[in-house]
């Protein structure tokens, strides 16, 4: 009979503990909702400023042609030095795999959100199939450079014996390894996914000002775009400064802004090409005509 109002009371710390504990996952929520709707606007309004991206076009330049300079002010023993870090392994040598991944799902969020329509939304996907092909004909390309001008040498105590085996199959079944001019690819491919994010992602902000539904799910998929273009900056960035020969950098970028400009420059603006990103997603202004 003594503990019924002990039993009362230890129920009674529960259930306010229950509801102090509810409010607080409101509040948290509260505010990761507003960092994400306020982060998503800004990034937005960055990413959306033609002369932001020009000057983003500008820095990519600067990173490649005078980032290398950086490898005698950085400490050559730090973990981005190693061609087996977990940067290079999980994310480089599978950059088109995890552009696709992100990019592909916030160009379905939005193309399909805009219009509705599976045929149009398909259409606007066409361009990552573009860019898979660009990427396998580029890589298929720098083998064929690298085959035509190597020569195939044997390692030596003394240094490199010159074999006279006509191309890199014999020489490698042969033990001996083949060296010819070795365009960069992982240069290539990270200066072409950051130029075909920043160029996709840019249309955020004209989404954003027709008023088009832009809920937490889209908004947190664009940021992940922003997060993943951030890092492919980061490591095209650690690639010049420590790996390959400068050359082989400066060709392999050119080639990746090459292929860009062929495509997001160029054959998009045509009527039979997937078309330029945000192409037919937001309804154009009438003209008002003056009657006399």
């Amino acid at each position: 009979m003594e503990r019924g109002p002990v039993v009362g009371a230890g129920l009674g710390a529960g259930a306010r503990i229950r509801a102090l504990l509810g409010c607080l996952v409101k509040v948290l929520l509260w505010v990761a909702s507003a960092l994400l709707y306020f982060g998503s606007e800004q990034a937005a309004r960055l990413l959306g400023s033609p002369c932001l991206r020009r000057l983003y076009h500008a820095w990519l330049a600067a990173v490649v042609i005078f980032g290398p300079l950086l490898q005698f002010h950085v400490n050559p023993r730090t973990i981005f030095a190693s061609h087996g870090n977990f940067f290079n392994i999980k994310f480089v040598n599978s950059a088109w795999g995890w552009t696709c991944t992100f990019l592909g799902g916030f160009v379905l969020l939005v193309v399909f959100l805009a219009t509705r329509r599976v045929a149009v939304t398909a259409r606007h996907l066409s361009r990552l199939v573009v860019g898979a092909a660009v990427w396998r004909g580029a890589g298929r390309a720098f083998l064929l450079i690298e085959d035509l001008t190597g020569s195939c040498f044997e390692p030596l105590p003394q240094g490199l014996l010159l074999h006279e085996l006509p191309d890199r199959r014999s020489c490698l079944a042969a033990g001996h390894q083949w060296r010819g001019y070795t365009v960069s690819s992982h240069t290539f491919l990270l200066t072409f996914c950051c130029l075909l994010m920043a160029e996709e992602a840019a249309v955020f902000a004209k989404y954003l000002a027709h008023g088009l539904p832009a809920g937490a799910p889209l908004r947190l998929v664009f940021l992940l775009n922003v997060l993943l273009l951030g890092l492919w900056n980061f490591l095209l960035l650690c690639t010049v400064i420590y790996f390959h020969q400068y050359t082989h950098k400066v060709v392999g970028a050119a080639v990746g802004t090459f292929a860009w400009y062929l495509t997001y420059g160029s054959w998009y603006h045509q009527p039979w090409s997937p078309g330029s990103p945000g192409h037919g997603l937001f309804p154009r202004p009438h003209s008002s005509r003056k009657h006399n």
